[in-house]
């Protein structure tokens, strides 16, 4: 299938990447019956404030080996048996794709904005790991919301600033992708407002790997030199029970807050939700008034002790977060890793969710962003978008199933919606039918006829943009008309963002994309990097090319063994 000239450049010649498939593993492998790192010696507790009883070191050891789960074992593809299938449990939310509207039968569309990125991360690592992701894995607003763009800064006061975009869609020449663009202004560490950070660190049996406890360590590390004097840090870890292992510290104690951190080990059953509540009551000890306060958890989310239930566990950071600490988490972990839990946690807990597959994402996550990860410049963000009848036949939006809110939620300042960060920037992606070009729609028989509103007939639709301040008060509004005729040739911006809404949904079912192929892809993302300052961009083509080789590697065998064989 040909693409439009203006969403491609000529590609680079003699492009190559070389790219190592490992789909399965041969032999067996299983969970060492001790710890990665051996208890500290008692003196060292004392030193880092952790001190337990012998008897309670000797019932955690024990809760270790009997709480462990059993070797899972790896085949390779040739050893499988008939019928074999290497089942997960690692959980996602799956969700149906918004469905398409008419803009005569329902003109408006509302959502909540989401900053969260932690799809992306998640669904490279299912595929460096030679796995295609299962659909749920795939949240196309946080894998096109993972990357930077050049969006325009706030100018009259508000915290951020926004941009509109309209091109011609590269999947389908009958209709169109609307890019809303918001982007908040960014701060350096240093004028962040002091913060009281609570790490709270899952130390269960499943994170005894080494994408768990050691990955977890070295994170958190990467955060305490970000530290400042008037910096706070707790450190809470739970297994079979939970503990503080660092009373409330202050930053310019690295040494002692790195020592606290090193000397965590993992062992045991997992009992979250009391973790949880130890790290609420000790970010309530050493709470900040107007200061930053906030739990980063880092988990694999895989709850089995006390309180597990999805719901017990948002409505617990839903009452938490009325006190003015909120919980972001950082996910970690494979094969048991609950993705569901961790993105519904940080929302309800007013913080947002990331996942953490190596030691570059970290950097990005806690070092280059970490601004954006702590400080909230604009809470209970709302957008809404009307379409002109006039201009516009249908439309849908892509991605955003989880964040939609009725259109009476839009003006309600009881209902909770996202929070912006310093330097956030939101993404969300409209396809628009325009008036007399072929829909997805049949005409309706006794449909009513569309007629303009009176006055906005060069508009395709008005943008509303409501939010709250941090410290609260009435929510505040921002209109932006969006003219019909400021359609033209696609930015490297949108037609890379376009990239990324491509490549979500070829992962799923591609019912919208059409013949748009994964090499078609491919092309257009390569030919849109731009400037590509951190290499996310070229990542990404790479990430595409890895796909096409697992699709074709999964349509070559007769049993499904790449993806599939999860909750």
């Amino acid at each position: 299938m040909s693409l439009p000239l203006h969403f491609l450049r000529p590609a680079a010649q003699g492009f190559t990447t070389g790219l190592l498939l490992a789909i399965a593993g041969c032999g067996v492998s299983s969970t060492p019956d001790s710890a990665q790192v051996s208890p500290p010696a008692q003196s060292e507790m004392k030193a880092a404030g952790v001190m337990r009883s012998e008897t309670a070191m000797a019932d955690t050891s024990m809760a270790k080996r009997s709480a462990r789960p059993a070797p899972v074992a790896r085949f390779a593809p040739e050893s499988l048996p008939p019928g074999y299938r290497d089942e997960q449990r690692e959980q996602y939310q799956t969700l149906a794709d918004n469905p398409i509207h008419s803009v005569a039968e329902a003109p408006v569309s509302t959502f909540s904005a989401d900053v969260d990125t932690g799809a992306y991360a998640n669904v490279r690592r299912l595929l460096n790991q030679g796995r295609l992701p299962p659909d749920g894995a795939v949240r196309l607003e946080e894998m096109v919301n993972y990357f930077p763009y050049d969006y325009a800064l706030p100018s009259d006061g508000s915290p951020f600033g926004v941009t509109t975009e309209l091109a011609l869609s590269p999947w389908n020449p009958h209709t169109r992708l609307l890019r809303i663009g918001i982007k908040a202004s960014d701060r350096a560490v240093t004028e962040l407002a002091p913060a009281n950070l609570v790490f709270l660190v899952d130390v269960s049996g499943s994170m005894d790997r080494r994408e768990g406890l050691p990955l977890v360590k070295s994170t958190l590390k990467l955060l305490v030199d970000q530290l400042r004097e008037q910096d706070r840090v707790s450190l809470v870890v739970y297994a079979g029970d939970s503990r503080v292992v660092l009373e409330p510290t202050s930053g310019r104690e690295k040494a002692k807050i790195r020592t606290a951190i090193d000397q965590l080990s993992a062992g045991g059953s997992t009992a979250g939700a009391s973790g949880i509540e130890l790290a609420y009551q000790m970010a309530q000890q050493a709470f900040i008034p107007k200061g930053i306060n906030r739990i980063l958890l880092a988990t694999d989310g895989d709850f089995n002790v006390g309180i597990s239930d999805f719901d017990s566990l948002k409505q617990m950071a839903v009452d938490k977060r009325k006190t003015g600490v909120s919980l972001t988490t950082l996910g970690f972990g494979v094969d048991n890793y609950n993705e569901h839990l961790m993105e519904q946690l940080a929302d309800a807990g007013d913080g947002n969710y990331a996942y953490i597959d190596n030691l570059r994402e970290a950097r990005k996550v806690l070092v280059d962003q970490l601004g954006s990860t702590l400080a909230v410049v604009a809470k209970n963000v709302k957008l809404q978008v009307e379409f002109n009848p006039a201009q516009v036949s249908e439309y849908r939006l892509l991605g955003y199933e989880n964040r939609a809110l009725k259109r009476e939620d839009f003006s309600n300042d009881k209902v909770d919606a996202g929070e912006i960060g310093a330097g956030h920037t939101v993404t969300a992606l409209y396809e628009v039918v325009p008036k007399g070009e072929k829909g997805w729609l049949e005409p309706l028989r006794y449909g009513k006829p569309e007629s303009a509103v009176s006055g906005n007939t060069g508009e395709m639709a008005m943008l509303r943009v409501r939010y709250q301040l941090p410290e609260g008060g009435n929510s505040r509004l921002i209109e932006r008309p969006i003219s019909g005729s400021q359609a033209g040739k696609a930015s490297d911006d949108l037609r890379f963002a376009a990239a990324v809404a491509a490549f979500s949904q070829q992962l799923k079912d591609g019912r919208y994309t059409g013949g748009f192929s994964l090499k078609d892809t491919q092309a257009l993302a390569r030919g849109a990097r731009g400037e590509d300052r951190y290499g996310l961009r070229a990542e990404f083509v790479q990430l595409v090319e890895l796909a096409q080789s697992l699709r074709t590697t999964t349509a070559s065998n007769s049993e499904p063994l790449i993806k599939g064989g999860y909750n």
